[in-house]
């Protein structure tokens, strides 16, 4: 038998209020996290605007043979202003995502067993290289797209774009391709906690295309094919990918169930060895 100071102890069983709190002390740790990010957006903000945003812009003026200077154009005095806070919180939220997906991981946690708690550090860095990956898919695909947009306005239309309109433009789409490389690991979740499984996830993937491209084109900012495409393909391929995921990894809690059951069988059969005993005697 196990000494007192060593057995192990369970975790209280949190009631609703104290969920709720935990939830407060997340949300508070997260505004701090997208507060912090968007200073570092304030100060990098003249940087990213030179060197990120604008190259691409550029680019497209050059190809397009329009000889102007690639420069934004404000037509108003808070406009630039405006701009700056909206991008740099955008950039805030973009720094703070690693701090946001591990609290929404601890909060989380409470409803899972052991060894799935052990998956919280592959869980923040799978999240935020699909997030990174999808903000980077938009961004160089962001060329194109706008390439596009301005060539199927005709030739008698010359681009001349603000910052709040250029700029919000391509932040959005990088956080929305950001969220919408979350798509596998919000299915691998559903499967491991039983909300569906991956037969009906495989005999639900006629539907799933047609769903993939019509949250694809609701997501898009742009709306140009270009930009549908370049999310559509990749969340198509994540949700097969995340099929077999999640089929390897429930075949695997399968496993882990007997076991369990088994240790609780010998742990109550020597509960009741005793109880028996003392039957067969009297």
């Amino acid at each position: 038998m196990r000494p007192f100071w060593r057995r192990r102890q369970r975790p209280p069983v949190m009631g609703f209020w104290d969920h709720v709190g935990e939830l407060r002390t997340r949300l508070i740790w997260s505004v701090v996290a997208i507060a912090v990010g968007t200073i570092v957006g304030l100060i990098a903000y003249d940087w990213l605007l030179s060197e990120v945003f604008l190259p691409p812009y550029c680019r497209v003026l050059e190809s397009q043979q329009i000889d102007r200077p690639c420069t934004l154009v404000i037509t108003s005095p808070l406009e630039g202003f405006r701009t700056r806070i909206k991008v740099s919180a955008y950039l805030g939220f973009v720094v703070a995502m690693p701090v946001l997906l591990w609290h929404l991981w601890r909060f989380i946690t409470p409803a899972l067993d052991r060894r799935e708690k052990k998956w919280a550090v592959p869980f923040v860095l799978a999240a935020f290289l699909l997030f990174a990956s999808g903000a980077a898919l938009a961004y160089f695909t962001f060329e194109r797209a706008l390439e596009f947009l301005i060539a199927v306005s005709g030739d008698a239309v010359e681009p001349l774009l603000g910052p709040g309109s250029y700029l919000g433009l391509v932040t959005f789409m990088m956080i929305a391709f950001g969220i919408g490389f979350e798509f596998p690991i919000v299915l691998v979740f559903m499967q491991l906690a039983g909300i569906v499984t991956p037969r009906q996830l495989n005999r639900a993937r006629r539907y799933a295309i047609v769903g993939i491209v019509a949250g694809a084109a609701i997501i898009t900012p742009s709306g140009d094919p270009i930009s549908l495409a370049a999310l559509s393909v990749p969340l198509y391929m994540f949700y097969e990918l995340s099929i077999l995921v999640g089929h390897l990894l429930t075949r695997r809690r399968r496993g882990w169930q007997p076991r369990r059951l088994r240790r609780q069988a010998q742990v109550s059969a020597a509960s009741d060895a005793p109880e028996n005993a003392a039957d067969a005697g009297s």
